[in-house]
């Protein structure tokens, strides 16, 4: 049974930083792609980062520069550093592990985290 526990949310000034945190049971996020997707107040789901299996990076044209995401391999943690925070990244933030297919920005994933709330 896959378990992913996000932590790390919450309300911050524009310009300000977060890092939201991914802690997985049941899935090891090494070496496995995974994924930060966000639920935007309008309603939106957007795929915001995601790291590939062979360590590829990608992001969202609106994020690029100023969120990071990364793997802690031995703790088994799944992160997105996130810096000069606009209201536009306002959102709920979930964490996505074992992906099915797709192409991004329109990857699918098995299993999302419960979801975090990010207000800038």
């Amino acid at each position: 049974h896959v378990q992913l526990v996000e932590s790390g949310g919450g309300s911050v000034q524009a310009g300000g930083s977060l890092r939201l945190s991914c802690k997985a049971s049941g899935y090891t996020f090494t070496p496995y792609s995974a994924a930060w997707s966000r639920q935007t107040p309008e309603n939106r789901r957007e795929a915001v980062a995601d790291i590939d299996r062979d360590g590829t990076l990608r992001y969202e044209d609106s994020v690029k520069d100023r969120f990071t995401i990364s793997k802690d391999s031995a703790n088994n943690i799944l992160y997105l550093q996130m810096t000069s925070l606009i209201p536009e990244d306002t959102g709920i933030y979930y964490c996505e592990a074992d992906r099915d297919g797709g192409w991004w920005p329109h990857y699918e994933y098995l299993h999302r985290s419960q979801g975090t709330q990010v207000t800038v």
